[in-house]
């Protein structure tokens, strides 16, 4: 591990976040830094998706749509390990599975939020009150204010669900055991 942190160049990160004594700051500080990760993966690949999807057929709303789902469902994939080794100090607590599910289970409601959000805000702020400006600037100003509800869902739900252990997988294992 130490030898990925020092060639990815991370290690300078990790000894900064270890000179901060809050906890709670840490953490969250932690989850804002790899949550820039995943808003720089479902920013540019949601740019990157929607093409394909409008050489599919679809038009510019459900190819919008549909290219930040694709967008996001790439930055959880490439978050889960940062947010489980940095954000929530969680990378020896051998529940990977566990926390896996329950770290899909929060995207998913994160998901319907950025994707609620982002479509009522494009419907009803960008395109009532920016009609000057061009489409893609309107997608992007939707997408950004989605993106930020969806970052409070998933830091709390992680922070309070994914990375915790509630004991609710105990008592659903042992009600399940003849």
């Amino acid at each position: 591990m130490n030898t990925l942190l020092k060639f990815s160049g991370l290690n300078l990160f990790v000894e900064l976040l270890n000179k901060i004594k809050n906890k709670e700051l840490r953490s969250f500080l932690s989850f804002f830094l790899t949550a820039i990760l995943g808003a720089g993966t479902n920013f540019f690949t949601r740019i990157l998706y929607k093409p394909v999807f409008v050489s599919f057929g679809f038009a510019d709303k459900p190819a919008f749509q549909l290219s930040i789902f694709a967008g996001y469902m790439t930055a959880t994939i490439v978050t889960f390990i940062p947010n489980k080794v940095f954000a929530f100090s969680a990378k020896e607590s051998g529940n990977t599975k566990r926390e896996s599910v329950k770290f899909v289970i929060i995207a998913v409601v994160a998901l319907g939020i950025q994707l609620g959000l982002s479509s009522l805000t494009f419907d009803f702020v960008a395109n009532k009150y920016f009609t000057d400006y061009s489409l893609t600037l309107r997608e992007t100003f939707s997408h950004i204010v989605g993106m930020g509800f969806s970052f409070l869902a998933n830091f709390y739900g992680h922070k309070f669900l994914t990375f915790r252990s509630t004991g609710i997988y105990d008592k659903i294992k042992t009600r399940s055991t003849p």
